[in-house]
């Protein structure tokens, strides 16, 4: 391994300790184990290896029930598994092999929306007295009017089928305790209390205290979010929540203190990495670090299913994605990777009209091979619309797990010393962050330390070799990845190359 390929980092000690690095699937598009184009869940336990090599220990998943729409979002029915990922026993055994592993594993959920074809709707749209009744929102008595999602009454899928979305009724009890039902059959499904056949946690989309802003469903974090989590943490207290604040401008906190969930996404860190500006990420970090109460973090994201991948970013080279990478894994906070970005997967959305196929563009298949196909390649979107002609999958690209893994100097290589690094020493892992100052606009510095370890990274943020210095205690340091750098007493002398 090139030291040459590292941040720049100074290590002053050393223990050890377990902490979650995330990895977010989107399943559809990640392995295909029987041949139908589609991945599954038996595709994602075929590639356990996979996340092993690459260094990450939790995985992340998509919704998995049944619903119209390709991502899973907005379900037909919340109790079954979608057949194109598997059975209920394929899904059983993935998770107990991610826990004989010391893995574990997350499920997306959100309830508070359901197609037009669940039941709720299908029985009691028109229908005040069905058993239903009352599970939905409706804008008149006689059930004629439901509160469509952002008030649009029809959506385009991206076979060109079209479908409903409609606002559930989270002040109705009943809903409360279907909802507590089915998330509590996740966490322990033969409820023998043993939780090896359980989810770890779940992702909360699109949470909100008042949803959609709209005034009509106010209230959630005390009404129903807080007692939901308590009653399932009663079930497992090991259960963790990640929410998704739906106001990407947010810090979240308030998620922390009244929606009492364990982790929210730190979106302002991910738009200042994006920018690579040092005040503006200097700044975002103050903010998403220093402010958490006790036992809570933010995920520490560059991009997931709804964003464009940051390989994609104007002016985008190797060498500034591992810049990137560098700042996401080791300023703090839990890690999470999306599938792919190890290697550089290019795409954004496009604007094809109004269909949900304009997000397939930061969905596509994994790119397991130099060839975009391959056994196992999940393009189950061949051939279906412009997204498949104007693909950002490319053969013989450079893009590839195949050609990646051959090249030490690789971005895959680079994430994987990343988080070996990461493994390795407790500061990375668990200790508070700090900013460091060195005097150069263009050279972000900051410090992570825990139980008498303590260690300095500096990034380039610029195209441009930058020297720089910082005051520290020049004592017992010594640099363990990276630069060349010059200690004198008292100081530290770093020069660092092109996003070095």
């Amino acid at each position: 391994m090139k030291k040459a390929l590292l941040p720049l980092l100074f290590l002053i000690t050393s223990v050890q300790a377990q902490n979650e690095v995330f990895y977010h699937v989107f399943q559809r598009s990640f392995f295909d184990s029987d041949g139908d184009r589609h991945g599954d869940l038996k595709g994602i336990h075929q590639k356990l290896d996979y996340f092993e090599e690459l260094g990450v220990n939790t995985i992340l998943l998509t919704p998995l029930y049944v619903s119209d729409f390709y991502h899973n979002y907005f379900a037909s029915d919340f109790e079954k598994i979608d057949p194109e990922y598997g059975t209920m026993d394929d899904y059983l055994l993935l998770v107990k092999e991610v826990h004989k592993r010391g893995m574990k594993i997350y499920q997306d959920v959100e309830m508070q929306y359901v197609a037009g074809t669940h039941p709720w709707f299908k029985e009691a749209y028109g229908n005040p007295k069905s058993q239903f009744g009352d599970y939905l929102v409706y804008e008149d008595a006689g059930h004629k009017k439901p509160w469509y999602f952002w008030g649009a009454d029809e959506f385009t899928l991206y076979d060109n089928r079209k479908e409903k979305i409609i606002v559930v009724n989270m002040y109705d009890k009943k809903v409360f305790d279907y909802t507590e039902k089915v998330l509590r059959f996740w966490v322990d499904p033969n409820k023998d209390g043993k939780f090896d056949d359980g989810v770890d946690g779940f992702r909360l989309d699109h949470m909100m205290d008042n949803l959609d802003n709209a005034g009509k469903l106010t209230n959630l974090f005390e009404k129903f979010w807080s007692p939901l989590f308590k009653n399932l943490r009663a079930k497992n207290p090991k259960l963790k929540f990640v929410a998704e604040q739906a106001d990407w401008g947010s810090y979240g906190h308030d998620y922390f203190t009244k929606g009492n969930v364990d982790f929210v996404f730190a979106f302002r860190l991910k738009f200042a990495i994006d920018k690579m500006d040092k005040q503006l990420i200097e700044k975002a970090a103050d903010s998403t670090f220093l402010h958490n109460p006790k036992g809570k973090n933010h995920f520490v994201f560059i991009e997931n299913h709804d964003t464009k991948r940051f390989a994609s970013e104007p002016g985008m080279t190797a060498e500034k994605s591992k810049a990137a990478a560098a700042i996401q894994l080791l300023i703090g906070g839990i890690p999470s990777l999306y599938y792919g970005q190890e290697l550089g997967m290019k795409g954004q959305q496009r604007q094809f009209g109004m269909t949900d196929g304009n997000d397939i563009g930061v969905r596509e298949s994994f790119e397991w091979y130099r060839s975009e196909e391959g056994k196992g390649t999940a393009n189950w979107y061949k051939d279906t619309g412009p997204w498949w002609e104007q693909r950002f999958n490319k053969s013989a690209d450079g893009v590839s797990y195949e050609e990646q893994k051959q090249d030490p100097g690789s971005l895959f290589h680079f994430y994987r010393s990343l988080l070996k690094l990461r493994k390795d020493h407790r500061a990375l892992r668990s200790g508070p962050y700090s900013a460091i100052a060195n005097g150069n606009p263009n050279v972000l510095s900051f410090g992570r330390s825990d139980s008498g370890e303590k260690l300095l990274i500096f990034v380039n943020l610029s195209g441009e070799q930058q020297a720089t210095l910082s005051t520290i205690d020049t004592r017992n340091i010594e640099t363990l990845a990276g630069e060349t750098a010059t200690f004198e007493i008292g100081r530290v002398s770093v020069t660092l190359p092109a996003y070095g």
